[in-house]
This record gives C-alpha cells, sequence and structure tokens, in this order.
C-alpha cells in the first residue's frame, strides 16, 4: 500500500467515437476509477467520506492526450496523490497501453461539508487515517 494505485481495464464499445478512437471525456471517468481504487486500497472508500458528511469536489481538471485508445483496448490507470493537505487532494494520473504512454492529467479536489462549503478534513474523525497518509506523502517529498 502506498501513495499511487493501479488499475487495469478495458476499453468498451461505447467509450468510442464514430472513428472508433475513445472519446476525450471518458478519460476522466478513467481518472475518477483510479482515485477511487486508490482511496479503497488505503482502506479509505468514498463511503466512509460520505458517511461523515463530506465530500470530495473537483475543482479543476486537465488531461494531456498523447497517443489515441481504441475498442478493446487493455489499459492500466496509474494513479497517485501528488499533495495532500487537510482541505484538497491532487491526483495525477497516467494512462498506459503496454508501455506506451497514451494520457496524463491531474485533478484537484477540496474536502466540502454538507452544505457544499470547503472543509478542513481535520474536524471530522476520517482525519484519524488520513493522517498517516498525509504523513506518507510529506516524507516521499
Amino acid at each position: 500500500m502506498g501513495l499511487f494505485s493501479t488499475t487495469n481495464l478495458r476499453v468498451r464499445y461505447a467509450e468510442t467515437d464514430q472513428m472508433g478512437i475513445v472519446y476525450h471525456s471518458n478519460y476522466l471517468i478513467w481518472f475518477e476509477v483510479g482515485r477511487s481504487e486508490l482511496f479503497r486500497e488505503l482502506d479509505l472508500p468514498y463511503t466512509k467520506f460520505e458517511e461523515q458528511g463530506l465530500g470530495l469536489a473537483v475543482v479543476e481538471a486537465s488531461c494531456r492526450y498523447r497517443k489515441p485508445t481504441h475498442y478493446d483496448d487493455n489499459l492500466t490507470i496509474f494513479t497517485e496523490i501528488e499533495e495532500m493537505t487537510s482541505r484538497k487532494v491532487t491526483f495525477s494520473y497516467r494512462v498506459f497501453r503496454e508501455e506506451i504512454l497514451l494520457a496524463e492529467g491531474k485533478t484537484i479536489h477540496v474536502f466540502i461539508n454538507k452544505e457544499g462549503r470547503s472543509t478542513d478534513v481535520r474536524n471530522y474523525s476520517i482525519w484519524q487515517q488520513l493522517q498517516p497518509v498525509l504523513e506518507k506523502q510529506q516524507a516521499e517529498i
């Protein structure tokens, strides 16, 4: 268990456009799959946040497309926590088909409360599980 995760998936036909190339917005969906799996591997699935009235709102997203991806390609999504504080988390992503880098991206999220306002996660009991992750991330910088 670390601050990164790998997720494997196969491109579905519905994810491609008329030219047989993966439609650009699907990469953001794959990024979500990657970060959900990363948090799950850290024993912090999103349901634990939601049970405490917390959310992680996307405030910025980017993706650089390097090579086309096609139906039935086997992909590996590398997801990493690039930075984490008590108020926000930055993830980076790399999408590969075998050794070929197809896309890379980043998302920035802020912790929000039930009212949708930015909040400090230290005010919630889940902080006891997040704090060691934060300390590990800072030690690796």
